[in-house]
């Protein structure tokens, strides 16, 4: 899915959380997978990129589980695990 570069603009922009870790990690998916990724997962990024920052460091460090099963198949992308490529 194109996206406009204005809108890629800003989530790049979504994606810099002031935390170290989590501005390397959503920005390397930004970079790398974003663009390719379906719509579906797309709409799941900018899900999680719409949480606060202790709910995205929660579910990146498997404190807590994503209910919905797009952000759950996200975030295990986002860790690397096997049958989740980006």
């Amino acid at each position: 899915m194109v996206r406009d570069p204005v809108e890629l603009r800003r989530l790049r922009w979504r994606c810099r959380r002031g935390m170290r870790e989590l501005d390397e990690l959503l920005m390397a998916y930004m970079e790398t997978a974003f663009e390719a990724s379906s719509p579906a997962q797309q709409q799941a990024f900018e899900d999680l990129l719409s949480l606060q920052d202790p709910e995205i460091l929660s579910l990146l460090t498997e404190r807590v589980r994503a209910e919905d099963p797009g952000l759950h198949e996200l975030v295990q992308r986002l860790l690397g695990r096997p049958g989740a490529e980006l």
